[in-house]
């Protein structure tokens, strides 16, 4: 048995006729004539089988039967708006600049990047790595997005979540028989590293600066091969380096938070991008390292995990 068809069109006569409880008014707010707001009804009671109103000179109010509709009625329209809205979006065009640190820009944000082309496929990304310090200054000339890792409690922006900075060297580093410390760190103007020279200061443990870089996989590369310690995000803890904490003589260290940043007049398409990456990221997008490698070298509680 084939069953009717509920045209929207029709259904949105009906609710019109259901929420002024006349047929004129209804007809107005439609931008149309009242006969063809009346066929319109009489087509969905013969398609139906029902009678929907019951009509007097006074009043036009609902049947059982128009009661019950009402309901599936309001929900089928909305739906259909939803999915007109949505295909429409996926049409949106344009290009997003976005500037993001560089293990969030290598482990973190892709897959994200990944889903959201997949929806908004005429949207082209230009992701740009590195110190994000200075991005957030540069908003409107050179990026539309930037994801900047700021003190914690101090970040302007959205915030998105909070990363416990970690201090990390390869499984077989001898942490108390160097001295001074060998440290490999990023350059000037990064967080991390001013943090960890100021922790290392007011421990008085002597170090030395052993290797630079802007590169994350560098600075990783130099501390597992056993040449000195770095610190990395607790939330993209490399799987192949060891959490450390006081009990192997290293200092605590602050936390940081992850926040968004929008260029003032964002484009349709920033606004899109800028959604996505602030719910996934929120909602704790599954990371691309191994965190629980960081976690099974230390104690519990040793390492603070993004909220």
């Amino acid at each position: 048995m084939n069953l009717p068809v509920l045209d929207p069109d029709l259904l949105k006569a009906f609710v019109a006729v259901a929420d002024h409880r006349s047929f004129t008014r209804a007809a107005t707010s439609l931008n149309r004539t009242q006969s063809a707001v009346s066929m319109q009804i009489k087509r969905l009671e013969d398609r139906l089988g029902v009678e929907l109103f019951q009509r007097t000179k006074a009043n036009v109010d609902l049947t059982p039967a128009g009661e019950g509709l009402l309901g599936y009625a309001r929900r089928i329209l909305l739906l259909n708006d939803e999915a007109v809205g949505r295909l429409r979006e996926h049409k949106v065009e344009g290009v997003v600049r976005l500037g993001v640190m560089d293990d969030y820009g290598t482990f973190i944000v892709p897959p994200l990047l990944a889903s959201f082309i997949a929806s908004y496929p005429l949207i082209h990304v230009e992701m740009e790595t590195g110190l994000t310090a200075s991005m957030p200054g540069r908003l409107g000339e050179a990026y539309d997005l930037v994801i900047a890792m700021h003190p914690a409690g101090r970040g302007e922006g959205e915030f998105l979540r909070r990363e416990q900075a970690v201090w990390a060297a390869s499984a077989s580093h001898s942490i108390e028989e160097q001295d001074p410390l060998p440290v490999a760190l990023y350059p000037q103007g990064c967080l991390f590293r001013k943090w960890a020279i100021d922790a290392l200061d007011a421990a008085k443990r002597r170090w030395r600066l052993a290797f630079v870089s802007h590169s994350l996989a560098a600075v990783e590369a130099i501390a597992a091969q056993n040449l000195a310690v770095t610190v990395v995000k607790a939330g993209t803890f490399p799987p192949r380096l060891r959490a450390l904490s006081d009990r192997d003589g290293m200092p605590p260290l602050p936390a940081a938070d992850i926040c968004l940043h929008r260029a003032a007049n964002l484009s349709r398409a920033g606004i899109l991008l800028a959604d996505h990456l602030r719910t996934a990221i929120r909602n704790e997008v599954p990371l691309q390292r191994a965190r629980a490698s960081a976690v099974a070298s230390a104690e519990p509680n040793e390492i603070v995990a993004c909220p």
